[in-house]
């Protein structure tokens, strides 16, 4: 799939540089942090320009997360008030989902993006929270141009070898998004053992 997509990009460019990442970002296997590396190291070789590599691919990632905030802001909450009693969803963890957005949910669309499978679900879980479309226009767009930027320019900056480093990202990706994980219920446990005393 990963060589596929790679070549793709190297026949049809910029076309499929957007197509790529509006499906990755809605939740398609995609390797977008791969894809977005390879776009550098095609600008590094000259053959794409750097401006528009990087306008596609915020072109394409801004797609992406809108058309999935806007499915889950449609869908999601009548999904829930449907289906919520099988997953033995209630009113209020509903209530809780939208007091968290409020705080500091919204900077997970910004920092998501560099956790693979959180970006595809933090613009589902904005929409269905109700987030409004101006915050999460400022926080998801904010994220994706730090994201798209990071990744088009290590490839950039790494030239010829943008793919061995590249295999050691995805470890640290892997790593980081595990250490995040942990501590999130390592603090929602002490919360809850907080609550109790």
């Amino acid at each position: 799939m990963e060589q596929q997509i790679l070549a793709w990009i190297t026949q049809y460019g910029y076309l499929a540089i957007f197509l790529c990442l509006v499906f990755g970002i809605i939740g398609l296997p995609i390797p977008d942090e791969t894809m977005l590396t390879f776009t550098g190291y095609l600008v590094f070789k000259g053959h794409l320009s750097l401006p528009l590599a990087v306008a596609t691919a915020l072109a394409g990632s801004f797609s992406g997360i809108t058309i999935s905030y806007t499915l889950g802001r449609i869908f999601g909450m009548p999904l829930l008030h449907r289906y919520g009693k099988y997953l033995r969803i209630k009113e209020e963890h509903i209530q809780k989902a939208h007091g968290w957005f409020d705080r500091i949910g919204h900077w997970s669309l910004t920092f998501g993006y560099f956790i693979p499978g959180i970006r595809h679900f933090t613009a589902y879980a904005a929409g269905m929270s109700g987030v409004e479309a101006h915050q999460f226009a400022l926080f998801a767009y904010s994220g994706g141009a730090l994201w798209v930027s990071a990744f088009i320019g290590l490839g950039y900056f790494l030239g010829e070898r943008w793919q061995a480093v590249q295999k050691n990202i995805d470890h640290y990706i892997l790593g980081a998004s595990i250490a995040c994980a942990a501590a999130l219920i390592a603090y929602l446990v002490w919360r809850k053992w907080l609550r109790k005393q």
